[in-house]
């Protein structure tokens, strides 16, 4: 298991905008690969040929097929993560049903971009430590939405910030029934709204900009 685990780490990072290029490269023909063949004539040296680049060069971030994979689906995800996270900066301060609508429709579009790589990326998950990558960026994820929810202008979250190991991304479901659940009192992350502007949590911190003027109050 631990041996699984190292061979899936990247020998190292891109730095420099010179090698920022050259991994983008490699990532774009991986792609290109995968999708003409499949995860069987999925190669190294036919990464690297497609990309450009010298196999040694490729070996330089990705000790294997496995590892590039696995780089390449966390990039992947990591879009559509990043589209949900701004998504959410724009809708802070409004209604609930208008937050769950912009985070529903930019997971969605961001899913639907680009179908054939995420068809591809998704059926090889598995095997290179997906649900790990997956786990993580959902995370990250939950922090953006209960940050969000944080500010609704129409609903409040008691317990927002106590339940947030609970919270799970399910922009999987449509955005009026995603609006139904909060006006019906059940928020994000499993807190429940229990009336206007009343957040009762632990810690307190300073509002920020994007906190409508309001305070917030985390755990520890």
């Amino acid at each position: 298991m631990n041996s699984n685990r190292k061979s899936l780490k990247p020998r190292k990072t891109p730095v420099q905008a010179r090698s920022t290029v050259t991994v983008a490269a490699i990532f774009e023909g991986c792609i290109q690969v995968l999708l003409d063949g499949g995860l069987e004539r999925l190669t190294t040296t036919r990464v690297a040929l497609r990309a450009g680049v010298s196999v040694g060069t490729l070996y330089q971030y990705y000790p294997n097929k496995e590892s590039l994979l696995s780089a390449v689906l966390e990039a992947h995800l990591l879009t559509v993560v990043e589209a949900v996270e701004a998504a959410c900066v724009d809708a802070k301060c409004g209604p609930v049903a208008a937050m769950a609508q912009a985070a529903v429709n930019a997971f969605v579009d961001a899913k639907l971009a680009q179908p054939a790589t995420s068809r591809a990326l998704y059926a090889v998950a598995a095997d290179v430590g997906g649900s790990v990558v997956v786990a993580r960026l959902t995370q990250r994820a939950q922090l953006t939405l209960c940050d969000m929810l944080a500010t609704a202008s129409d609903a409040h979250f008691s317990d927002l910030g106590l339940e947030l190991h609970a919270c799970h991304l399910d922009c999987g479901a449509s955005a009026g029934h995603a609006g139904k659940r909060y006006r019906s009192g059940h928020g994000s992350c499993g807190a429940r709204a229990t009336g206007r502007h009343d957040y009762r949590l632990s810690e307190t911190s300073e509002p920020g900009p994007g906190d409508c003027s309001r305070q917030r109050k985390w755990p520890s």
